[in-house]
Protein backbone atom coordinates (compact mmCIF):
# COMPACT_ATOMS: atom_id res chain seq x y z
CA UNK A 1 0.00 0.00 0.00
CA UNK A 2 1.56 3.82 -0.72
CA UNK A 3 -0.09 5.63 1.61
CA UNK A 4 1.19 4.00 5.32
CA UNK A 5 -1.77 4.26 7.93
CA UNK A 6 0.42 6.43 10.23
CA UNK A 7 3.07 8.95 10.19
CA UNK A 8 4.45 12.05 11.49
CA UNK A 9 2.50 15.43 10.60
CA UNK A 10 4.17 19.05 10.49
CA UNK A 11 2.01 21.96 10.10
CA UNK A 12 3.55 23.90 7.82
CA UNK A 13 1.13 27.06 7.59
CA UNK A 14 -2.59 27.62 7.75
CA UNK A 15 -3.20 25.72 5.03
CA UNK A 16 -0.28 23.83 4.53
CA UNK A 17 0.75 19.95 6.14
CA UNK A 18 3.29 17.60 5.69
CA UNK A 19 3.52 13.89 6.87
CA UNK A 20 6.31 11.61 7.24
CA UNK A 21 6.15 7.81 7.45
CA UNK A 22 8.85 4.80 7.58
CA UNK A 23 8.31 0.94 6.58
CA UNK A 24 10.58 -1.68 7.26
CA UNK A 25 10.63 -5.59 6.72
CA UNK A 26 13.17 -7.96 7.62
CA UNK A 27 13.45 -11.54 7.29
CA UNK A 28 15.45 -14.77 7.95
CA UNK A 29 14.85 -17.44 5.17
CA UNK A 30 15.80 -21.19 4.56
CA UNK A 31 15.12 -22.59 1.29
CA UNK A 32 15.60 -25.97 0.29
CA UNK A 33 17.72 -26.44 -2.46
CA UNK A 34 18.16 -22.88 -2.58
CA UNK A 35 21.78 -22.24 -2.49
CA UNK A 36 23.94 -22.16 -5.98
CA UNK A 37 24.88 -25.54 -6.18
CA UNK A 38 21.43 -26.60 -6.16
CA UNK A 39 21.14 -28.97 -4.10
CA UNK A 40 21.86 -27.30 -0.21
CA UNK A 41 19.52 -25.21 2.00
CA UNK A 42 19.78 -21.55 1.38
CA UNK A 43 20.13 -19.99 4.47
CA UNK A 44 19.59 -15.87 4.10
CA UNK A 45 18.87 -12.96 6.31
CA UNK A 46 17.15 -9.93 3.93
CA UNK A 47 16.05 -6.58 4.62
CA UNK A 48 13.00 -7.06 1.72
CA UNK A 49 11.76 -3.23 2.26
CA UNK A 50 12.59 -0.13 3.41
CA UNK A 51 10.17 2.43 2.54
CA UNK A 52 10.22 6.16 2.89
CA UNK A 53 6.32 7.43 2.49
CA UNK A 54 6.02 11.22 2.57
CA UNK A 55 2.42 13.55 1.58
CA UNK A 56 1.85 17.10 1.61
CA UNK A 57 -1.40 18.93 1.20
CA UNK A 58 -2.20 22.57 0.04
CA UNK A 59 -5.64 23.58 1.55
CA UNK A 60 -8.39 20.93 1.95
CA UNK A 61 -8.65 19.36 -1.69
CA UNK A 62 -4.93 19.63 -3.44
CA UNK A 63 -2.75 17.03 -1.61
CA UNK A 64 0.34 14.98 -3.24
CA UNK A 65 2.50 11.59 -2.39
CA UNK A 66 6.17 10.68 -2.61
CA UNK A 67 6.93 7.62 -1.52
CA UNK A 68 10.72 5.26 -2.17
CA UNK A 69 11.47 1.92 -1.91
CA UNK A 70 14.59 0.14 -1.39
CA UNK A 71 14.44 -2.76 -3.83
CA UNK A 72 16.05 -6.22 -2.32
CA UNK A 73 19.06 -8.24 -3.60
CA UNK A 74 22.22 -7.22 -4.34
CA UNK A 75 23.40 -3.93 -5.97
CA UNK A 76 25.14 -5.71 -8.92
CA UNK A 77 21.48 -6.22 -10.12
CA UNK A 78 20.17 -2.83 -9.63
CA UNK A 79 18.89 -3.16 -6.33
CA UNK A 80 20.01 -2.38 -3.29
CA UNK A 81 19.09 1.55 -4.03
CA UNK A 82 16.35 3.85 -3.58
CA UNK A 83 13.71 3.78 -6.42
CA UNK A 84 10.70 6.12 -6.72
CA UNK A 85 7.76 3.92 -5.72
CA UNK A 86 4.69 6.42 -5.79
CA UNK A 87 4.78 10.37 -6.87
CA UNK A 88 1.13 11.15 -7.56
CA UNK A 89 -0.67 14.59 -7.73
CA UNK A 90 -3.76 14.03 -5.71
CA UNK A 91 -6.83 16.42 -6.70
CA UNK A 92 -9.45 15.61 -4.13
CA UNK A 93 -12.79 17.08 -4.04
CA UNK A 94 -15.76 14.75 -3.28
CA UNK A 95 -15.29 11.69 -2.10
CA UNK A 96 -17.31 9.71 -4.59
CA UNK A 97 -14.85 11.18 -7.69
CA UNK A 98 -10.74 12.33 -7.09
CA UNK A 99 -8.32 12.57 -10.05
CA UNK A 100 -4.63 11.07 -9.20
CA UNK A 101 -1.84 11.58 -11.53
CA UNK A 102 1.31 10.50 -11.89
CA UNK A 103 2.87 7.13 -10.59
CA UNK A 104 1.02 4.67 -8.49
CA UNK A 105 -1.41 1.46 -8.30
CA UNK A 106 -3.69 0.74 -11.09
CA UNK A 107 -6.39 -0.76 -10.03
CA UNK A 108 -5.98 -4.06 -10.06
CA UNK A 109 -6.85 -7.31 -7.41
CA UNK A 110 -6.62 -6.97 -3.14
CA UNK A 111 -3.34 -8.35 -3.41
CA UNK A 112 -1.81 -5.93 -5.37
CA UNK A 113 -3.43 -2.88 -3.66
CA UNK A 114 -2.51 -4.31 -0.07
CA UNK A 115 1.06 -5.12 -0.96
CA UNK A 116 3.36 -6.94 1.36
CA UNK A 117 2.12 -4.79 4.43
CA UNK A 118 -0.82 -5.36 4.29
CA UNK A 119 -1.36 -9.16 3.62
CA UNK A 120 -1.85 -11.46 6.33
CA UNK A 121 0.77 -14.09 5.16
CA UNK A 122 4.53 -12.96 5.19
CA UNK A 123 4.90 -12.81 1.31
CA UNK A 124 3.16 -11.75 -1.47
CA UNK A 125 0.95 -14.01 -3.17
CA UNK A 126 3.17 -13.86 -6.41
CA UNK A 127 1.96 -17.36 -8.02
CA UNK A 128 -0.81 -15.61 -8.73
CA UNK A 129 -1.10 -12.11 -8.81
CA UNK A 130 0.32 -11.57 -12.31
CA UNK A 131 -0.41 -8.08 -13.14
CA UNK A 132 1.85 -5.88 -15.35
CA UNK A 133 3.91 -3.24 -13.62
CA UNK A 134 7.20 -1.10 -13.93
CA UNK A 135 7.97 -2.52 -9.97
CA UNK A 136 5.97 -2.68 -6.89
CA UNK A 137 2.92 -3.37 -8.96
CA UNK A 138 2.90 0.71 -10.07
CA UNK A 139 2.77 2.47 -13.36
CA UNK A 140 2.51 5.74 -14.79
CA UNK A 141 -0.96 7.47 -15.60
CA UNK A 142 -3.91 8.95 -14.33
CA UNK A 143 -6.67 7.09 -11.67
CA UNK A 144 -9.77 8.30 -11.37
CA UNK A 145 -11.43 7.03 -7.92
CA UNK A 146 -14.80 7.60 -5.28
CA UNK A 147 -16.32 5.91 -2.50
CA UNK A 148 -19.82 6.66 -3.23
CA UNK A 149 -22.25 5.61 -0.42
CA UNK A 150 -20.09 5.90 2.78
CA UNK A 151 -17.60 3.76 1.56
CA UNK A 152 -20.08 1.00 0.91
CA UNK A 153 -18.70 1.43 -3.11
CA UNK A 154 -15.17 1.92 -3.89
CA UNK A 155 -14.44 2.54 -7.71
CA UNK A 156 -11.10 2.72 -9.45
CA UNK A 157 -10.49 3.34 -13.17
CA UNK A 158 -7.60 4.78 -15.44
CA UNK A 159 -4.85 4.46 -18.36
CA UNK A 160 -1.54 3.91 -18.08
CA UNK A 161 1.79 3.42 -19.69
CA UNK A 162 1.57 -0.32 -19.76
CA UNK A 163 3.26 -3.13 -20.83
CA UNK A 164 5.68 -3.86 -23.56
CA UNK A 165 7.13 -0.49 -24.30
CA UNK A 166 10.08 -1.58 -26.06
CA UNK A 167 11.71 -2.29 -29.39
CA UNK A 168 11.26 -5.68 -30.66
CA UNK A 169 8.24 -6.01 -28.23
CA UNK A 170 4.67 -5.93 -28.71
CA UNK A 171 3.86 -2.11 -27.76
CA UNK A 172 5.73 -0.47 -30.36
CA UNK A 173 2.89 1.67 -30.78
CA UNK A 174 2.61 2.82 -27.67
CA UNK A 175 -0.63 1.83 -26.92
CA UNK A 176 -2.53 2.64 -23.37
CA UNK A 177 -3.29 0.27 -20.82
CA UNK A 178 -6.84 0.56 -19.18
CA UNK A 179 -7.59 -0.73 -15.83
CA UNK A 180 -10.83 -0.19 -13.29
CA UNK A 181 -12.10 -1.84 -10.18
CA UNK A 182 -15.30 -1.76 -8.46
CA UNK A 183 -15.64 -3.12 -4.90
CA UNK A 184 -18.79 -3.92 -3.35
CA UNK A 185 -18.66 -3.47 0.89
CA UNK A 186 -22.38 -5.35 2.38
CA UNK A 187 -21.07 -4.63 5.83
CA UNK A 188 -18.71 -1.76 6.72
CA UNK A 189 -16.78 0.41 4.84
CA UNK A 190 -12.82 -1.01 4.50
CA UNK A 191 -10.47 1.50 6.34
CA UNK A 192 -7.48 2.16 4.14
CA UNK A 193 -7.04 5.29 2.15
CA UNK A 194 -8.22 5.71 -1.35
CA UNK A 195 -9.06 2.76 -2.94
CA UNK A 196 -6.93 0.42 -1.61
CA UNK A 197 -7.14 -3.17 0.67
CA UNK A 198 -5.87 -5.12 2.74
CA UNK A 199 -6.41 -8.93 3.76
CA UNK A 200 -7.23 -8.09 7.76
CA UNK A 201 -8.25 -5.49 10.16
CA UNK A 202 -8.00 -7.48 13.22
CA UNK A 203 -11.57 -7.11 13.92
CA UNK A 204 -11.76 -2.96 13.58
CA UNK A 205 -14.51 -3.61 11.17
CA UNK A 206 -16.97 -6.24 10.22
CA UNK A 207 -15.61 -6.73 6.69
CA UNK A 208 -17.46 -8.56 3.34
CA UNK A 209 -16.46 -7.25 0.13
CA UNK A 210 -16.44 -8.42 -3.36
CA UNK A 211 -14.86 -6.91 -5.75
CA UNK A 212 -14.35 -7.37 -9.59
CA UNK A 213 -11.02 -5.91 -11.36
CA UNK A 214 -9.49 -5.99 -14.90
CA UNK A 215 -6.81 -5.17 -17.42
CA UNK A 216 -6.69 -4.19 -21.52
CA UNK A 217 -3.87 -3.16 -23.47
CA UNK A 218 -4.31 -3.84 -27.54
CA UNK A 219 -0.83 -5.10 -28.81
CA UNK A 220 0.15 -5.23 -24.40
CA UNK A 221 2.09 -8.98 -25.38
CA UNK A 222 4.55 -10.69 -27.51
CA UNK A 223 6.60 -9.14 -29.95
CA UNK A 224 6.94 -6.54 -32.84
CA UNK A 225 6.18 -9.51 -35.28
CA UNK A 226 3.82 -11.68 -33.49
CA UNK A 227 1.60 -9.27 -30.96
CA UNK A 228 -1.84 -9.54 -29.24
CA UNK A 229 -3.97 -8.36 -26.92
CA UNK A 230 -3.25 -8.40 -23.49
CA UNK A 231 -6.28 -9.43 -21.07
CA UNK A 232 -6.51 -9.51 -17.27
CA UNK A 233 -9.63 -10.12 -15.01
CA UNK A 234 -10.30 -10.87 -11.57
CA UNK A 235 -12.68 -11.61 -8.54
CA UNK A 236 -12.13 -11.37 -5.10
CA UNK A 237 -13.72 -11.31 -1.98
CA UNK A 238 -12.83 -10.64 1.82
CA UNK A 239 -15.10 -11.58 5.21
CA UNK A 240 -14.30 -10.06 8.66
CA UNK A 241 -15.78 -10.47 11.49
CA UNK A 242 -15.11 -9.86 14.97
CA UNK A 243 -17.00 -12.75 17.34
CA UNK A 244 -18.30 -13.29 20.75
CA UNK A 245 -15.26 -13.19 22.99
CA UNK A 246 -12.95 -11.58 20.98
CA UNK A 247 -12.36 -13.69 18.25
CA UNK A 248 -11.72 -13.04 14.67
CA UNK A 249 -11.96 -15.22 11.70
CA UNK A 250 -10.72 -13.82 8.58
CA UNK A 251 -11.44 -15.87 5.16
CA UNK A 252 -10.38 -14.35 1.31
CA UNK A 253 -10.49 -15.73 -2.04
CA UNK A 254 -9.85 -14.67 -5.74
CA UNK A 255 -9.92 -16.17 -9.22
CA UNK A 256 -8.02 -15.18 -12.00
CA UNK A 257 -7.96 -14.79 -15.96
CA UNK A 258 -5.20 -14.38 -17.97
CA UNK A 259 -5.55 -13.99 -21.48
CA UNK A 260 -2.13 -13.31 -24.08
CA UNK A 261 -4.17 -14.36 -27.11
CA UNK A 262 -2.04 -17.64 -27.65
CA UNK A 263 1.19 -15.58 -27.58
CA UNK A 264 3.99 -16.52 -25.46
CA UNK A 265 5.84 -13.18 -23.82
CA UNK A 266 9.16 -12.75 -23.01
CA UNK A 267 10.76 -13.59 -19.75
CA UNK A 268 7.56 -16.10 -19.03
CA UNK A 269 9.52 -19.20 -19.40
CA UNK A 270 6.44 -20.53 -21.96
CA UNK A 271 7.39 -22.16 -25.03
CA UNK A 272 8.68 -19.82 -27.78
CA UNK A 273 9.70 -17.50 -25.22
CA UNK A 274 12.88 -15.04 -25.75
CA UNK A 275 14.63 -13.25 -23.86
CA UNK A 276 13.85 -9.76 -22.44
CA UNK A 277 15.31 -6.20 -23.56
CA UNK A 278 16.37 -4.14 -20.40
CA UNK A 279 13.37 -2.31 -19.70
CA UNK A 280 10.97 -1.65 -17.59
CA UNK A 281 7.26 -3.12 -17.70
CA UNK A 282 8.34 -5.88 -19.78
CA UNK A 283 7.77 -9.78 -20.52
CA UNK A 284 6.51 -12.20 -18.08
CA UNK A 285 2.86 -12.51 -18.77
CA UNK A 286 1.78 -16.26 -18.69
CA UNK A 287 -1.86 -17.39 -20.29
CA UNK A 288 -3.91 -18.87 -18.00
CA UNK A 289 -6.56 -19.27 -14.45
CA UNK A 290 -5.17 -18.88 -11.02
CA UNK A 291 -6.71 -19.17 -7.78
CA UNK A 292 -6.19 -18.30 -4.06
CA UNK A 293 -8.10 -19.24 -1.10
CA UNK A 294 -6.71 -17.96 2.42
CA UNK A 295 -8.13 -18.02 6.47
CA UNK A 296 -6.76 -16.31 9.58
CA UNK A 297 -8.42 -16.42 12.92
CA UNK A 298 -6.79 -13.96 15.35
CA UNK A 299 -6.71 -14.77 19.14
CA UNK A 300 -8.13 -12.03 21.51
CA UNK A 301 -6.19 -12.68 24.19
CA UNK A 302 -2.77 -10.60 24.48
CA UNK A 303 0.40 -12.50 25.21
CA UNK A 304 2.96 -10.11 26.29
CA UNK A 305 2.84 -7.55 23.67
CA UNK A 306 0.18 -8.58 21.41
CA UNK A 307 -1.98 -11.32 19.90
CA UNK A 308 -1.36 -14.35 17.83
CA UNK A 309 -2.94 -14.93 14.57
CA UNK A 310 -2.45 -18.35 12.44
CA UNK A 311 -2.96 -18.57 9.03
CA UNK A 312 -3.16 -20.86 6.02
CA UNK A 313 -3.09 -19.62 2.40
CA UNK A 314 -3.07 -21.83 -0.97
CA UNK A 315 -2.33 -20.50 -4.15
CA UNK A 316 -2.13 -21.97 -7.79
CA UNK A 317 -1.74 -21.22 -11.21
CA UNK A 318 -2.72 -23.03 -14.60
CA UNK A 319 -0.41 -22.26 -17.05
CA UNK A 320 -2.03 -22.56 -20.83
CA UNK A 321 0.79 -22.81 -23.20
CA UNK A 322 2.98 -25.46 -21.46
CA UNK A 323 0.26 -27.29 -19.55
CA UNK A 324 2.19 -26.51 -16.45
CA UNK A 325 0.87 -25.69 -12.78
CA UNK A 326 2.62 -23.70 -10.17
CA UNK A 327 1.38 -24.11 -6.60
CA UNK A 328 1.99 -22.62 -3.04
CA UNK A 329 0.74 -23.53 0.53
CA UNK A 330 1.36 -21.18 3.75
CA UNK A 331 1.30 -22.46 7.49
CA UNK A 332 2.13 -19.66 9.46
CA UNK A 333 1.56 -17.47 12.36
CA UNK A 334 1.88 -13.56 13.09
CA UNK A 335 2.45 -12.61 16.27
CA UNK A 336 0.18 -8.80 15.97
CA UNK A 337 1.89 -6.18 18.60
CA UNK A 338 0.27 -3.16 16.40
CA UNK A 339 -2.06 -4.85 14.32
CA UNK A 340 0.08 -5.35 10.94
CA UNK A 341 2.01 -2.21 11.10
CA UNK A 342 3.79 -3.93 14.01
CA UNK A 343 4.45 -7.84 13.80
CA UNK A 344 6.56 -10.95 13.79
CA UNK A 345 5.53 -13.66 11.26
CA UNK A 346 6.66 -17.26 10.98
CA UNK A 347 5.83 -19.41 7.96
CA UNK A 348 6.52 -22.83 6.35
CA UNK A 349 5.71 -22.87 3.01
CA UNK A 350 5.48 -25.98 0.33
CA UNK A 351 6.16 -24.99 -3.37
CA UNK A 352 5.91 -27.56 -6.50
CA UNK A 353 6.17 -26.00 -9.85
CA UNK A 354 5.82 -28.72 -12.66
CA UNK A 355 7.57 -26.33 -15.18
CA UNK A 356 11.12 -26.66 -13.46
CA UNK A 357 13.20 -29.54 -14.27
CA UNK A 358 12.63 -33.51 -12.75
CA UNK A 359 14.00 -33.56 -9.24
CA UNK A 360 13.54 -29.76 -8.92
CA UNK A 361 9.69 -29.48 -8.78
CA UNK A 362 9.31 -28.92 -5.37
CA UNK A 363 10.49 -26.88 -2.57
CA UNK A 364 10.18 -25.77 0.93
CA UNK A 365 10.83 -23.00 2.64
CA UNK A 366 10.67 -21.35 6.18
CA UNK A 367 10.53 -17.89 6.93
CA UNK A 368 10.67 -15.61 10.49
CA UNK A 369 10.67 -12.18 9.84
CA UNK A 370 9.76 -8.49 11.23
CA UNK A 371 7.96 -5.82 9.84
CA UNK A 372 7.29 -1.91 11.66
CA UNK A 373 5.60 0.60 9.64
CA UNK A 374 5.57 4.19 11.40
Amino acid sequence: MSLAYAGADLKIGDDVSLSLGIGLRASFTSLEKGAPNGNSHSDNFALENMQIYTSAQYGKYLKATFNTERPPGPATTGAGGIRVMDAIAQLEPYEAFNVWVGRMLPPSDRANLAGSFYTVPWSFPGIVSNYPMIAFGRDDGATFWGKPMGGKVVYAVGAYNGHNRAAGLSNTGNSLLYAGRIAINFLGPEPPPAYYTASSYGGSKDIFTVALAGQFQSNGVGTAAAPANLKIWNADVLFEKKLAGGYVPALEGAYYHYDTGGKADCGSGEPGAGVCPVADNVGGQVQGKAYLAGAAFLFPTVVGWGQFQPFIRYQKYNRDLSQTTNKGADFGVNYLIKGLNARISAVYSKFDDSQRPPGATSMNQFVVGVQLKY
